[in-house]
């Protein structure tokens, strides 16, 4: 429910109990008994309102003066102190002109006949302002209640003179590009988009063939079933557009509109949307500046049918899967994107070119924004989990900094090229890091493309030993970890997801899911997904961190690595492997620390190996359970098996070890994969 001047449990209480005013006078000179009809929709004659008042049976002092359904012949200025309920299909005249004053509030009631259409030769003209915006909205508050508001103009479309629209037998379309059709500013429309048949629907504003002549600025467009937006040709220019949570097309334009959508900000919080613009026809060149698109449920940003095409300025796009689809294979020259063809390949994650404050006005209760991760963090710092964030680069915690992510943070790291060394968070020697997700809010880390290897993971650097001795140098970033602390504390994770990481620097160093350097026994890290990665998943360099509840799937090298000595113990993990090509679910190098793994689970659709121990290393087992690898153990420097303890019993080589219990994969239910 927004938040708006008038919420629809406060609009029926008022439709219950409203004071009654009488509707304007009607100043026509014809014979009012004569005319008056009192039946036929239509202000005429002696009525001084639709059908009611003056000779009609029925005064205007009755409910219905608040009514909107028929035909307005006339001019007509509505009342701000009344709220209005829209019962049908209510049609504004050629020449006539409705007017809205600001703080009016209509209300539909449900149905595809219920919509306010504006024709050929009419002019609406809506007051609103930002402390007092017009509202359009449904009784039921449920998107596609209503048909919307409807123009219909006098410009220039490609389905020529007098076009009848898809809906409602409208006819629009003339010569006049530069034609009125009247004002609007500050309008609020809800719950629109009903749907006709499979192939015709409302949307929230349609726009038929509408000149330029016609000033369209300060308009917010919410939950709707079909488009929020859709031109229909013409050449209007619209300023200031709010776009929420529009099922279809936030922006759709057809029939050669080429006018001009200035600073446009939508938001997309609910799965299954088609894009944020669909663009289909002839490519009349129309331009957006300064488009700002957020999505919380991925989802494609911009598509062209056809030929058609844009000139976009200020794109920013944050969440999407596929920025750019040619869903025709028309030439990616017809869209220019800051003066570039339109490039598939790109994020455009860029900072936002709109300010969402902009539209406070709104009152929506929905607050999505995007805001670029710094590169150094000096100082405690503490995100909001109401923002999407943009990791442009690398993220550095310098000593003595704590970074906060509160449970249900979203950070996508933009990945360009498909694989970026240079995009990675790192916690340094000293700092500390605080994730807070929960069950119901990980915080979840991602990537623009969602490719693996998009992006380095997070790297934790401790004070802990490590057989690289103090102050050793890390195969990545040149980072500096190791010390003498073994419950040293690097902060606490929980409920973490870590996606499409593990880029590659060379053939020996890659980035991983989780990196942990010399991370001591005082850190808390349980909880813990990292998926769809193409080194491992986690990887331990000495240290003494202990780690609960991990699950790893399909990282392509190992789901679980330690060296340099790792102690410390990994309780409840379940690895999974559906790809082929990995290479184990452990992989342990080194001298022998002997850590621990208790109950731990490992599944592949794709053979391979399990364990493979490296040199001298080695481990504890507890719960073993493996299914579907070729390889079981495997000592590959021809280390002794008694160096890995198995339910308490050395290893087997090719030992059956599907007796234990599973870690179930309920443990895991809270990812999102």
């Amino acid at each position: 429910m927004k938040k708006h001047i008038l919420n629809i449990g406060i609009t029926a209480a008022i439709v219950g109990t409203m004071m009654l005013t009488g509707c304007s006078s009607d100043d026509t000179t014809v014979d009012p008994v004569a005319q008056a009809t009192c039946s036929d929709g239509i202000q005429n004659g002696s009525e001084t309102g639709i059908d009611c008042g003056g000779t009609c049976t029925n005064s205007c002092t009755d409910q219905e003066s608040t009514n909107l359904s028929g035909s307005q012949e006339e001019d007509r200025t509505l009342d701000a102190s009344q709220t209005y309920m829209l019962t049908g299909t209510y049609s504004i005249a050629s020449g006539a002109t409705l007017t809205i004053p600001a703080g009016t509030t209509i209300v539909s009631q449900k149905g595809t006949e219920n919509y306010i259409v504006v024709q050929k030769g009419g002019l609406i003209n809506i007051e609103g302002t930002a402390s007092n915006p017009v509202i359009m909205t449904s009784e039921n508050g449920q998107p596609g209640d209503w048909g919307g508001l409807v123009i219909a103009g006098n410009g220039v479309t490609t389905e020529g003179v007098d076009a009848v629209a898809e809906v409602g037998g409208i006819v629009y379309g003339g010569s006049d590009n530069a034609a009125s059709s009247g004002s609007i500013s500050y309008l609020v429309i809800e719950y629109a988009g009903a749907q006709i048949n499979a192939e015709s629907q409302y949307n929230g504003l349609t726009l038929y063939a509408v000149g330029s002549g016609t000033s369209i600025s300060n308009v917010a467009i919410l939950n709707g079933t079909d488009d929020g937006v859709e031109f229909f040709g013409g050449a209007v220019n619209v300023t200031n557009l709010y776009l929420e949570n529009n099922e279809d097309d936030a922006i759709d334009w057809t029939e050669g509109w080429n006018g001009t959508l200035t600073n446009a900000y939508v938001v997309h919080t609910i799965a299954g949307f088609s894009t944020v613009v669909e663009a289909d026809g002839v490519n009349n060149n129309p331009r957006i500046v300064n488009l700002t698109a957020v999505s919380t449920e991925e989802g494609t940003a911009l598509q062209f049918k056809k030929e058609s095409g844009a000139t976009i300025t200020g794109l920013s796009l944050t969440g999407y899967t596929r920025t750019i689809d040619m869903r025709d294979n028309g030439p990616l020259a017809n869209v220019l994107i800051d003066g570039e063809n339109a490039d598939p390949s790109k994020t455009y994650l860029v900072d936002a070119t709109v300010n969402i404050s902009s539209f406070a006005w709104v009152g929506t209760d929905l607050d999505i924004q995007t805001e670029t991760l710094p590169s150094s963090v000096t100082a405690d710092l503490v995100l909001d989990a109401s923002k999407i964030y943009r990791l442009s680069g690398s993220m550095s915690v310098e000593a003595p900094a704590k970074l906060t992510i509160p449970a249900g943070t979203n950070i996508i790291a933009d990945a360009d090229s498909g694989v970026s060394t240079d995009t990675y968070i790192v916690i340094k020697k000293g700092a500390q890091i605080d994730i807070q997700g929960t069950e119901e809010k990980p915080v979840v880390m991602s990537s623009t493309n969602r490719t693996p290897g998009d992006w380095g993971g997070l790297v934790i650097l401790g004070d802990a030993e490590t057989t690289e001795g103090v102050d050793a140098v890390a195969e990545v970033g040149g980072f500096t970890y190791g010390g003498t602390n073994n419950s040293d504390n690097s902060g606490s994770i929980s409920y973490l997801v870590i996606n499409y990481a593990g880029a590659q620097i060379n053939a020996e160093s890659q980035y991983n899911g989780l990196t942990l350097y010399a991370v001591g026994s005082g850190t808390t890290i349980d909880n813990v997904a990292i998926l769809n990665g193409t080194d491992d998943g986690v990887e331990f360099f000495g240290g003494t961190v202990n780690a609960t509840n991990f699950y790893l799937k399909n990282n392509e090298d190992d789901a679980v690595d330690w060296t340099e000595g790792w102690n410390g113990s990994l309780t409840n993990t379940r690895v999974v492997h559906t790809i082929q090509g990995f290479s184990t679910a452990v992989e342990a190098d080194g001298i022998n620390g002997n850590p621990s793994l208790i109950n731990f689970t490992a599944i592949s659709a794709e053979n391979g190996t399990a364990l493979q121990f490296k040199k001298e290393s080695g481990a504890t087992i507890t719960n073993l359970y493996l299914e579907g690898y070729t390889t079981i153990v495997d000592m590959r420097d021809g280390g002794p098996l008694s160096n890995v303890k198995i339910d308490g019993q050395d290893a087997v080589a090719d030992g059956d070890y599907s007796n234990g219990t599973q870690v179930s994969a309920e443990t895991f239910a809270w990812v999102i994969e």
